[in-house]
C-alpha cells in the first residue's frame, strides 16, 4: 500500500468527553467533580484569528495576564486562549508524580507495526524533555494508567489523531486518551516518521495546547514538521506557569 508523505499528516481533533461526576482523582483527591470539556476544530482553511483575552477585574486573572504579557513573545499562547474560550487548561502540578502512560503495544489492524508504540514513545520523551510540571512514566498494564494510546484503522474524518480529555470546575485535566490512525481516511498509511509527528500533535493536545498558524509548530493543525520547534515549547512552558481558570 502507498504511504502518505508527512506533508499530509492530519491533525487531530479533540472531541466532547463526558465523564461521571465523582469520576477519580489524580492523588486520591476528591474536591472536584468533573464536567464536561470543549472541542479542537478539525481543520481550518484560514490562519486562526487571535484576540486577547478579556481579563476580569479579580487580581488574579489581572497577575495572569501581566505575566502573559511578559512571557508571551515567541509562543502562540494568544491562540490557545482563543480556541480555550480565555481559559487556561492544563493538568494540576503533581509533586513529582508522573502520569502513568500506557501505549497499546499490538494490534492486529493491517499494516500496523511495533515501530508505531516505539515512535509514540519517543514522543512522550521528547515532551518529558521539555521539564514541564507534568511528567511522563511507562506502565504495561492498562489498568494501572492514567494515560491511554490505542490504534484505529482510520478515522472516517480527515484526521489521523485524536484526543479526548476532560477537565474540573477549575479547569485542571482530569483524564486525557489519545487514540492515532494507522491509515489516513483516503487509505494511505502513515509512514514511521509521520505517526511520531502526529503522536507530538496529541500529546501536546493531552497536556493542554491547542492549534496554532505557525506552520513551523507541531500544533499547527495540518503538521509539517518532525520535532518540536522553540514555540511548541515555549507555549507549553508558559501555560504550566499559569493558573488554571478563566481570564473573563
Amino acid at each position: 500500500m502507498k504511504r502518505a508523505a508527512l506533508p499530509f499528516v492530519s491533525l487531530a481533533l479533540g472531541l466532547i468527553l463526558l465523564v461521571a461526576a465523582h469520576a477519580p482523582t489524580f492523588g486520591g483527591a476528591d474536591r472536584y467533580q468533573v464536567q464536561h470539556f470543549a472541542m479542537a476544530s478539525g481543520s481550518i482553511a484560514h490562519a486562526l484569528a487571535l484576540r486577547a483575552p478579556r481579563a476580569r477585574t479579580d487580581s488574579g486573572s489581572s497577575a495572569t495576564l501581566r505575566r502573559i504579557a511578559e512571557h508571551g513573545s515567541g509562543t502562540y499562547i494568544d491562540e490557545v486562549l482563543a480556541e480555550r474560550d480565555s481559559a487556561v487548561i492544563r493538568w494540576p502540578d503533581r509533586d513529582g508524580v508522573p502520569l502513568a502512560v500506557w501505549v497499546q503495544p499490538h494490534s492486529d489492524i493491517h499494516d500496523f507495526s511495533p515501530v508505531y508504540a516505539a515512535r509514540v514513545h519517543d514522543a512522550f520523551l521528547a515532551w518529558d524533555a521539555v521539564q514541564l510540571p507534568v511528567h511522563f512514566a511507562f506502565v504495561t498494564d492498562s489498568a494501572d494508567a492514567d494515560v491511554h494510546v490505542t490504534w484505529i484503522d482510520h478515522f472516517e474524518e480527515p484526521i489521523s489523531g485524536r484526543t479526548r480529555w476532560a477537565h474540573d470546575d477549575e479547569y485542571a485535566i482530569t483524564a486525557a486518551n489519545i487514540v492515532l490512525a494507522v491509515h489516513h481516511s483516503q487509505g494511505d498509511q502513515l509512514e514511521d516518521d509521520a505517526m511520531e509527528a502526529m503522536a507530538l500533535h496529541e500529546i501536546g493536545h493531552l497536556l493542554g495546547l491547542d492549534h496554532t498558524s505557525d506552520t513551523l509548530a507541531v500544533m499547527t493543525p495540518r503538521v509539517r514538521v518532525r520535532e518540536l520547534s522553540d514555540a511548541d515549547r515555549a507555549t507549553a512552558r508558559l501555560l504550566y506557569a499559569l493558573p488554571t481558570g478563566r481570564l473573563r
